[in-house]
């Protein structure tokens, strides 16, 4: 069975970091398009960044190039979010996915078929 499990989420103040992390079980994440998303309170869940299945390849969303770093360790079986310079507007659950189907760059919540349970970062100002 396939397990994503987010840890690392916590309140930091404006400016500060977090690292998040996935740690997948039942399958490995080498050859997985993987991803983070968040949520905030009252809007949709939006994509955060990605990695594709190669690890060759990432994608951001506009507002966190820059300060945010998608990486994946295959020995550990863990996919990580490094975020710095972090803004009250980052507040969310985040949430790590993963697609087992295919191979690839996905950015679209409709392309994992696996979640995890999501971490809360909050920021303050």
């Amino acid at each position: 069975q396939v397990q994503l499990v987010e840890s690392g989420g916590g309140l930091v103040q404006a400016g500060g970091s977090l690292r998040l992390s996935c740690a997948a079980s039942g399958i490995t994440v080498y050859n997985c398009p993987m991803g983070w998303f968040r949520q905030a309170p009252g809007k949709e869940r939006e994509f955060v960044a990605a990695v594709s299945s190669s690890g060759g390849d990432t994608h951001y969303l506009d507002s966190v190039k820059g300060r945010f770093t998608i990486s994946r360790d295959v020995a550990k079986n863990t996919v990580y979010l490094q975020m710095n310079s972090l803004k009250p507007e980052d507040t969310a659950v985040y949430y790590c996915a993963l697609d087992s189907r295919a191979s690839g760059l996905y950015l679209r919540e409709d392309e994992y078929d696996y979640w995890g349970q999501g971490t809360q970062v909050t920021v303050s100002s």
